[in-house]
């Protein structure tokens, strides 16, 4: 048994898995209405390598093989076994994405076991105060209140696919925001985009967030085509993380996955986070983690899946995560770089005692 087999996980981001039968091959790939063969990549490779046997088929099983089963058991089962088998003790899921009928925190836990736990998407809090709201500053006030007294285990936006990520250090001047919330409500827009506002609720986000001694975490790094890859770069946020104090998790980060442990490694307050990363790389997961950890200290790195509506991206977030991390440590152990102490340390900071730490679990 490796070193990171038996760490009880928190994964430190999520979201919840379809209440509902979908065709698992459309949530395979950060494409829209791709037609390339999401099983012909190293997602699709490592969901018959891992995912079939828990389903009851043997590693590798063909992909049509795999789409036959998963329909004959149905989402429920598939759900429960996939879950369960990735060990997860502690769920954060963000409760903001709901691309149709999902689980809620407690009833991803109900399937998977361990305790569900809700991440605040704060884009998500504007556009629906914005639905309702009087005026700009009963929005702007409603907003506030959400902020300081909703509860959650950590905040989160988004604003990478909004408007990049280079922040500016100072929120806009008040009358600018509550100029920018009356126009946002009178185009009687759904979608939160102006900068203004923006750059408002983050700044607020992260007085919240300090004051309450919650995690505020970015989106950075890849995700589908609705951001701009080199505007979510997390070395964009330098600014305001000089100047904002909140504890920040920089998530998922990959290609610049170097830049986010470098900013966790000069900003004390700064934690680095490769969900989503890991099932899509596969194999790669053991190189990609040692180039985080190149720089990011041991205790600023945490887990999480990113598993998103089909189960299979939060068992793979886990297994490929015990199993290359495993390798990697063992590389080590070989070329005497540290003790079997420091290894078993390491896998159980980064799967479970940081998070835990971080949020007072």
């Amino acid at each position: 048994m490796g070193v990171a087999d038996a760490v009880p996980l928190i994964d430190e981001h999520c979201h919840g898995v379809a209440t509902v039968d979908v065709d698992v091959r459309a949530w395979l790939t950060e494409a829209k209405n791709a037609r390339r063969h999401p099983f012909r990549s190293l997602l699709g490779l490592s969901v018959r390598r891992w995912c079939a046997p828990v389903l009851g088929m043997d590693a590798h099983a063909p992909a049509e093989e795999y789409l036959w089963r998963r329909s004959e058991l149905g989402w429920h089962e598939v759900s429960r076994r996939l879950l369960a088998a990735a060990g997860v003790k502690h769920w954060f899921v963000d409760t903001g994405y709901t691309p149709g009928p999902v689980t809620t925190p407690a009833f991803l836990a109900e399937l998977g076991g361990g305790t569900g736990h809700e991440v605040m998407r704060i884009e998500a809090v504007a556009e629906a105060m914005a639905r309702s709201a009087a005026s700009a500053e009963a929005l702007l006030n409603g907003v506030g209140q959400q902020l300081y007294t909703a509860p959650a285990i950590a905040f989160k936006s988004v604003v990478g696919y909004r408007m990049g990520l280079r922040l500016p250090a100072k929120p806009p001047p008040k009358a600018r925001v509550v100029e920018a919330a009356g126009n946002w409500l009178r185009a009687r827009e759904t979608r939160l985009s102006d900068p203004v506002l923006l750059t408002w609720l983050v700044h607020e986000a992260g007085r919240a967030a300090y004051e309450r001694g919650l995690p505020l975490q970015f989106h950075t790094g890849f995700g589908d085509a609705d951001l701009s890859l080199s505007s979510v770069d997390p070395a964009c946020l330098t600014d305001f993380l000089r100047a904002v104090p909140a504890t920040t998790v920089l998530l998922h980060c990959y290609p610049f996955h170097r830049n986010a442990a470098y900013l966790a490694h000069v900003f004390e307050h700064v934690y680095i986070d490769v969900g989503l990363m890991i099932p899509f790389v596969g194999p790669r997961t053991g190189a990609v983690l040692a180039e985080v950890l190149e720089l990011a200290p041991f205790d600023a790195v945490l887990y999480s899946s990113d598993g998103n509506v089909v189960p299979e991206l939060h068992f793979l977030g886990a297994a490929l995560w015990r199993n290359h991390f495993g390798k990697l440590i063992d590389s080590w152990l070989a070329d005497d770089v540290l003790t079997v102490a420091d290894a078993e340390r390491l896998a159980l900071s980064i799967g479970y005692a940081n998070a835990a730490r971080l949020h007072r679990l």
